[in-house]
Protein backbone atom coordinates (compact mmCIF):
# COMPACT_ATOMS: atom_id res chain seq x y z
CA UNK A 1 0.00 0.00 0.00
CA UNK A 2 1.33 3.40 -0.97
CA UNK A 3 -0.22 6.70 0.10
CA UNK A 4 0.57 9.87 -1.81
CA UNK A 5 -0.23 13.31 -0.43
CA UNK A 6 -1.99 15.40 -3.07
CA UNK A 7 -3.08 18.62 -1.34
CA UNK A 8 -4.33 19.93 1.99
CA UNK A 9 -5.31 16.86 4.03
CA UNK A 10 -5.95 14.67 0.98
CA UNK A 11 -4.08 11.46 0.23
CA UNK A 12 -4.55 8.86 -2.49
CA UNK A 13 -3.93 5.30 -1.34
CA UNK A 14 -2.97 2.79 -4.03
CA UNK A 15 -2.64 -0.94 -3.47
CA UNK A 16 -0.27 -3.38 -5.19
CA UNK A 17 -2.87 -4.05 -7.89
CA UNK A 18 -3.23 -0.37 -8.83
CA UNK A 19 -6.63 0.20 -7.15
CA UNK A 20 -6.92 3.64 -5.55
CA UNK A 21 -9.09 5.41 -3.01
CA UNK A 22 -9.11 9.05 -1.91
CA UNK A 23 -8.78 9.85 1.80
CA UNK A 24 -9.49 13.26 3.27
CA UNK A 25 -10.71 14.87 6.47
CA UNK A 26 -14.37 15.90 6.51
CA UNK A 27 -13.65 18.57 9.14
CA UNK A 28 -10.11 19.77 8.40
CA UNK A 29 -9.76 19.10 4.69
CA UNK A 30 -11.90 19.48 1.60
CA UNK A 31 -14.09 16.45 2.42
CA UNK A 32 -13.15 14.96 -0.97
CA UNK A 33 -12.85 11.36 0.23
CA UNK A 34 -13.48 9.00 3.10
CA UNK A 35 -11.72 9.57 6.37
CA UNK A 36 -9.24 6.96 7.56
CA UNK A 37 -11.55 6.06 10.45
CA UNK A 38 -14.54 5.62 8.10
CA UNK A 39 -12.42 3.25 6.02
CA UNK A 40 -12.28 0.93 9.04
CA UNK A 41 -16.08 0.65 8.95
CA UNK A 42 -15.97 0.03 5.20
CA UNK A 43 -13.25 -2.58 5.61
CA UNK A 44 -15.27 -4.48 8.20
CA UNK A 45 -18.43 -4.36 6.09
CA UNK A 46 -16.63 -5.31 2.90
CA UNK A 47 -14.75 -8.19 4.48
CA UNK A 48 -17.84 -9.67 6.12
CA UNK A 49 -19.94 -9.00 3.04
CA UNK A 50 -17.61 -10.89 0.73
CA UNK A 51 -17.55 -13.84 3.11
CA UNK A 52 -21.31 -13.94 3.60
CA UNK A 53 -22.24 -13.64 -0.09
CA UNK A 54 -19.67 -16.29 -1.02
CA UNK A 55 -21.09 -18.72 1.55
CA UNK A 56 -24.68 -17.99 0.58
CA UNK A 57 -23.89 -18.58 -3.09
CA UNK A 58 -22.27 -21.92 -2.21
CA UNK A 59 -25.43 -22.80 -0.27
CA UNK A 60 -27.41 -21.94 -3.42
CA UNK A 61 -29.42 -19.19 -1.73
CA UNK A 62 -31.34 -17.02 -4.20
CA UNK A 63 -29.90 -13.64 -3.15
CA UNK A 64 -30.98 -10.80 -5.45
CA UNK A 65 -29.73 -7.87 -3.36
CA UNK A 66 -27.34 -7.65 -0.42
CA UNK A 67 -26.63 -4.54 1.61
CA UNK A 68 -24.38 -4.03 4.62
CA UNK A 69 -24.73 -1.06 6.94
CA UNK A 70 -21.94 -0.46 9.44
CA UNK A 71 -22.25 2.08 12.23
CA UNK A 72 -20.06 2.78 15.18
CA UNK A 73 -19.27 4.77 18.29
CA UNK A 74 -15.95 6.42 19.07
CA UNK A 75 -14.33 7.76 22.20
CA UNK A 76 -14.89 11.45 22.88
CA UNK A 77 -11.27 12.05 23.84
CA UNK A 78 -8.18 11.61 21.67
CA UNK A 79 -7.23 9.23 20.28
CA UNK A 80 -10.87 8.91 19.12
CA UNK A 81 -10.71 5.14 18.74
CA UNK A 82 -13.73 3.07 17.81
CA UNK A 83 -15.28 1.45 20.88
CA UNK A 84 -18.32 -0.17 19.24
CA UNK A 85 -19.33 -1.19 15.74
CA UNK A 86 -22.59 -2.67 14.53
CA UNK A 87 -22.95 -4.57 11.26
CA UNK A 88 -26.43 -4.91 9.78
CA UNK A 89 -26.74 -7.49 7.01
CA UNK A 90 -29.77 -6.95 4.76
CA UNK A 91 -30.41 -9.87 2.43
CA UNK A 92 -33.13 -9.65 -0.21
CA UNK A 93 -34.19 -12.54 -2.38
CA UNK A 94 -36.50 -15.50 -2.70
CA UNK A 95 -36.87 -18.23 -0.10
CA UNK A 96 -33.74 -17.21 1.79
CA UNK A 97 -33.01 -19.61 4.66
CA UNK A 98 -32.46 -17.54 7.85
CA UNK A 99 -30.27 -20.32 9.31
CA UNK A 100 -28.00 -20.16 6.24
CA UNK A 101 -27.55 -16.40 6.63
CA UNK A 102 -26.91 -16.73 10.37
CA UNK A 103 -24.32 -19.46 9.78
CA UNK A 104 -22.61 -17.47 7.02
CA UNK A 105 -22.32 -14.43 9.31
CA UNK A 106 -21.02 -16.59 12.16
CA UNK A 107 -18.37 -18.18 9.92
CA UNK A 108 -17.29 -14.76 8.71
CA UNK A 109 -16.88 -13.49 12.27
CA UNK A 110 -15.15 -16.54 13.70
CA UNK A 111 -13.18 -18.02 10.82
CA UNK A 112 -12.78 -15.95 7.66
CA UNK A 113 -12.90 -12.15 8.14
CA UNK A 114 -9.41 -10.87 8.94
CA UNK A 115 -10.72 -7.35 9.57
CA UNK A 116 -13.16 -8.63 12.21
CA UNK A 117 -10.37 -10.67 13.82
CA UNK A 118 -8.12 -7.60 13.89
CA UNK A 119 -10.71 -5.21 15.34
CA UNK A 120 -12.59 -7.54 17.73
CA UNK A 121 -10.03 -7.62 20.53
CA UNK A 122 -10.36 -3.84 21.01
CA UNK A 123 -13.81 -3.05 19.60
CA UNK A 124 -17.18 -4.48 20.62
CA UNK A 125 -18.71 -5.70 17.35
CA UNK A 126 -22.37 -6.66 17.14
CA UNK A 127 -24.52 -7.65 14.20
CA UNK A 128 -28.10 -7.98 13.08
CA UNK A 129 -29.66 -9.70 10.12
CA UNK A 130 -32.69 -8.62 8.12
CA UNK A 131 -34.14 -10.85 5.42
CA UNK A 132 -36.63 -9.44 2.94
CA UNK A 133 -38.61 -11.67 0.60
CA UNK A 134 -38.84 -10.37 -2.96
CA UNK A 135 -41.77 -11.25 -5.21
Amino acid sequence: MKLRWTQGWQFVATDQHGHSIVLDSPTLGENSGMSATELLLAALGGCMGMDVISILQKKQQKVAQFEIRVTGERRDEHPRAWTRMHVELIVRGRQIDPAAVERAAELSETKYCSVHATLAPAVQITRSIKIEELA
